[in-house]
C-alpha cells in the first residue's frame, strides 16, 4: 500500500499499541523524532525499528531536527553538543576554508550519530539569511546576513550529511531570516520587496535548488502574496519556490501545529496540499491531530511521488571516513570562536 503524504511524530520513547497501529493503518511516509523521544542510542535504535515494521517498510524516512546549538534533539550525555549555525559563520568569517571544513565536518560527524540509531533524514541546514533586528526564532541558527556565505557553508554540511548517508532537509524556503515575529507562536508578516527577498533571502536557496528536500516558511511575503503563509500559498510555492527558487526536490511544510496557521487540523493539511506542498509535517505526538492530519492527506504517487522517490535515491551508505581525527580537526576549528563543549 503507498504511503501517505504526511510525517508524523510520536508522544514517547517507545510506540504505544494505538499508536503502531495507526501507523500500520495510515502509513505515514516519515516519523520524526524529538527530545521527548530521546533517551539513550539503544532506545532510538528500537524507536526507529518499531516505525519501520509498523509501516512495513525497513528504509522508511526517519527525520530529525539537529542542529547544533538550541535546536537538538539529542544530548549529552549519550550524543555531542554541537554548536549553533552562528559559530560556523564566525569560521567563515575569518577564513573562508576553514569555515567550509567545519561545516562538513559538522554534517559528518552529525551523520555518523544520526546513522547509528537509525535515522536517515536530518532537517538541515539553515539557510535562513539573518537580519539585524528579526525575531530570535532563527537568530544564531542562521550562518550570518550574507546570503554568499551562508549559500557556500549550507553546501558544505549538506554534502557531509549525504557523505555520512543522511538526507538534508533544507530550511525554511524560501527564507525566514527577516521575520519579525516566531511562527511557533504569531503569524510573521515580512513586507521587504520583491527584489531585497531576491537578492537576499532567496539567494541560498537558488544555490542549493538541487538539493533533495527543504521545508517551507509559515511567513507571510506580502510582496508576492499578502493573504497567505508561504506553507499555503500556491502563488509563493508555485512562482517562487519552484519557478524562481528553481527548487524541484521533495517540499514538506513546517510543522502543520504551529499557531501561525489557522484552522483546524484537517483544513490546515487540505491547504498545504492544496498549495503545493509534497509532505505535511505533524510533530507533536498528540494522537487525535494525527489523525485529523491522515484523513486529509492523500496516497503519495504523481509528481510528488516522483520527488520523494529521487530524495530517498540520495540516501546512500557511508563514505570512509575517520571519525577519531575529524572528531578532533573539528573541535579545534570551532574552538577558534569560543566553542569548548564536547563534540
Amino acid at each position: 500500500m503507498t504511503e501517505k503524504a504526511f510525517i508524523s511524530g510520536c508522544a514517547g520513547i517507545r510506540l504505544s499499541d494505538e499508536e503502531s497501529a495507526f501507523f500500520a493503518d495510515q502509513r505515514p511516509w516519515g516519523l520524526i523524532l524529538f527530545k521527548r523521544n530521546c533517551e539513550t542510542p539503544d532506545q532510538v535504535r528500537g524507536l526507529t525499528t518499531q516505525f519501520r515494521e509498523a509501516v512495513g517498510g525497513p528504509d522508511a524516512p526517519v527525520l530529525i531536527d539537529q542542529e547544533g546549538g538550541r535546536v537538538k534533539r539529542l544530548r549529552p550525555p549519550h550524543w555531542p553538543d554541537y554548536p549553533a549555525g552562528r559559530f560556523i559563520g564566525v569560521v567563515a568569517e575569518s577564513n573562508l576554508e576553514r569555515g567550509r571544513r567545519a561545516a562538513w565536518l559538522h554534517g559528518r560527524l552529525i551523520a555518523a550519530d544520526l546513522i547509528d540509531i537509525g535515522i536517515n533524514v536530518d532537517c538541515l541546514p539553515v539557510l535562513d539569511v539573518i537580519v539585524a533586528g528579526a525575531s530570535e526564532a532563527i537568530g544564531d541558527r542562521s550562518f550570518g546576513g550574507d546570503p554568499g556565505m551562508v549559500a557556500i557553508l549550507g553546501r558544505s554540511m549538506a554534502d557531509g550529511l549525504i557523505a555520512g548517508g543522511v538526507c538534508p532537509v533544507v530550511k525554511h524556503i524560501p527564507g525566514q531570516g527577516r521575520a519579525l515575529s516566531d511562527s511557533h507562536y504569531h503569524l510573521p508578516v515580512v513586507d521587504a520587496d520583491l527584489d531585497t527577498l531576491g537578492e537576499s533571502d532567496f539567494a541560498p536557496f537558488v544555490a542549493l535548488a538541487d538539493l533533495p528536500a527543504a521545508m517551507t516558511s509559515h511567513v507571510v511575503y506580502s510582496s508576492v502574496d499578502p493573504n497567505q503563509p508561504a506553507t499555503t500559498s500556491p502563488v509563493v510555492i508555485r512562482d517562487i519556490i519552484r519557478e524562481r527558487i528553481g527548487f524541484d526536490g521533495v517540499l514538506m511544510s513546517d510543522d502543520v501545529s504551529m499557531k501561525a496557521l489557522s484552522g483546524d487540523f484537517g483544513d490546515r493539511t487540505i491547504a498545504i496540499h492544496d498549495a503545493g506542498c509534497d509532505i505535511v509535517l505533524h510533530c507533536n505526538g498528540q494522537i487525535e491531530e494525527m489523525r485529523a492530519v491522515a484523513e486529509a492527506s492523500p496516497r503519495l504517487g504523481g509528481a510528488s511521488g516522483d520527488r520523494v522517490a529521487r530524495m530517498i535515491e540520495t540516501i546512500r551508505p557511508p563514505l570512509p571516513f575517520d571519525h577519531a581525527a575529524g572528531r578532533e580537526e573539528y573541535c579545534a576549528l570551532v574552538a577558534e570562536v569560543g566553542w569548548s563543549a564536547g563534540v
